[in-house]
């Protein structure tokens, strides 16, 4: 039997008492990291709910992100999302979570760099460049434009997102639709040397190839 339980002020969420159980267990984002590192990393077109992850234990960066935002829910964190934007690239997809005033990020990667944010960062867009140097794509080239506003996955309770069977594609919706900000000119873009060999190979530690 299931029951509903309600964090940090948000709706039902209608999780099992095992659910529950391993996301509270998660008392810390630098924890909810491990526990999304552990997960498979899977080349999949589809989007898992938190639900589905923690039966599967596998996920992408936005399954891993979806899952990070319902265990920093359990903190009484707000469950936000920030999407950020590629050229010639995959989009990637950040938890959002803030300590004493400052941002942070959690996030499920095939890239080291493009993993745990710790909170020292004042605004969004601190936290987006952040992940400038470690975003780039298979020919080296440094890939990441714009950042969103956070899009608050409360407001999407209704329509299941932690708890659904089928794809929540509808968060992936939310997050394109939501305001981007470039995060420099299109003349610095244009410009743009690519990554170094050992910068290069250093970043795709860890990888998982198809």
């Amino acid at each position: 039997m299931r029951r509903k339980a309600s964090h940090g002020g948000h709706a039902d969420t209608d999780l099992t008492p095992k659910e529950l159980r391993t996301l509270r267990a998660l008392k810390t984002p630098a924890k909810i990291q491990r526990f999304v590192d552990e997960l498979a990393y899977q080349y999949a077109n589809t989007a898992g709910s938190p639900r589905r992850v923690l039966r599967e234990r596998k996920g992408h960066c936005l399954e891993g992100a979806l899952l990070a935002a319902a265990a920093l829910r359990m903190q009484g964190q707000k469950p936000l999302l920030m999407d950020l934007e590629a050229v010639r690239d995959d989009d990637h997809v950040i938890a959002l979570y803030r300590e004493r005033g400052l941002w942070g990020g959690i996030a499920k990667s095939n890239y080291a760099g493009l993993r745990f944010r710790a909170p020292v960062y004042r605004t969004l867009r601190e936290l987006a460049l952040s992940y400038f140097e470690s975003y780039y794509n298979l020919r080296g080239e440094r890939t990441l434009r714009a950042y969103s506003r956070p899009v608050n996955l409360a407001k999407l309770d209704g329509m299941g997102w932690m708890t659904a069977e089928e794809d929540v594609w509808f968060v992936a919706e939310a997050l394109v639709a939501a305001k981007h900000y470039e995060l420099f000119p299109h003349s610095v873009a244009r410009r743009l040397p690519r990554l170094d060999k050992r910068s290069f190979e250093a970043g795709k530690y860890g990888r998982v190839n198809h």
